[in-house]
């Protein structure tokens, strides 16, 4: 019950502010996005908290929102010009509410006091890889716009400052996904009971690190920018999708298995 009444507060909170941003000043904004923020965070904490604490693709995906709002927070306190987009907005009232309808399955008991560590690394990567994705639509945007002669109504950046910010982001999830892989395959025995299994989720996530560190290297040494880098971006992060959320996803709902 506490946790629907946090989820739907949270989803309000989030649509009033994409629907009333035009009219309130920036700190009432960044008020009102710290507020929804916040109920958002006590969601996930409530379910994480309950006995037993349940997870899957829709938490995953909410966790993930979670964190790319508040990348988004502090952009916009460091860059007060900024404002929140409404896709963003729009994308947390979505993730808060399928995670209502789709709890996940319950985790009755942790195998190893490494799983919480595994866990963390994990969903912070898809936090950070989701931001850079964020941060590359932004980034074609400005760019098209400036084509065009067009000025963004959200505010904006120079859009050499995106693109900074875009593969700080890259980078930093991506030093986070190695960590997770290494943990994975080093504590596989104390984290599962078991050696290395190649299933879907670490042949995905082990794709996604390939294109990663492709991007990565190519941006060092050839200056990939533009559409080359974003393509990857995207490519990379559709892979680290299907990764954790897409598996569970199919298991949960088509499956209907936990």
């Amino acid at each position: 019950m506490l946790t629907t009444v946090l989820s739907v507060a949270a989803a309000l909170g989030y649509a009033a502010v994409a629907v009333a941003q035009r009219r309130w000043g920036g700190g009432t904004v960044r008020t009102g996005l710290t507020v929804a923020w916040l109920l958002h965070g006590a969601v996930l904490v409530s379910s994480l908290l309950a006995v037993p604490p349940t997870f899957g693709f829709a938490p995953a995906l909410s966790v993930t929102a979670w964190l790319v709002t508040l990348v988004y927070a502090i952009e916009s306190h460091i860059y007060p010009q900024l404002k929140a987009k409404a896709a963003l907005l729009g994308l947390g009232v979505v993730a808060v509410l399928v995670a209502l309808l789709f709890p996940g399955s319950p985790y009755p008991a942790v195998q190893s006091t490494w799983l919480p560590l595994h866990w963390a690394l994990g969903i912070a990567a898809y936090g950070l890889i989701a931001a850079a994705v964020v941060h590359a639509w932004w980034m074609q945007r400005t760019e098209k716009a400036m084509r065009e002669g067009v000025t963004l109504r959200e505010g904006s950046l120079p859009l050499l400052a995106i693109e900074r910010l875009t593969f700080r982001l890259v980078t930093a999830g991506f030093v986070l996904l190695t960590a997770t892989l290494v943990a994975g395959w080093w504590f596989a025995e104390h984290l599962y009971g078991h050696g290395i299994t190649w299933d879907h989720k670490r042949v995905f996530a082990v794709l996604s690190w390939a294109v990663f560190a492709v991007l990565l290297l190519g941006r060092w040494r050839l200056g990939w920018r533009g559409r080359t880098a974003t393509r990857m971006l995207y490519a990379g992060s559709g892979l680290l999708l299907l990764a954790y959320v897409g598996s569970r996803f199919v298991l949960e709902v088509v499956l209907h298995r936990a």
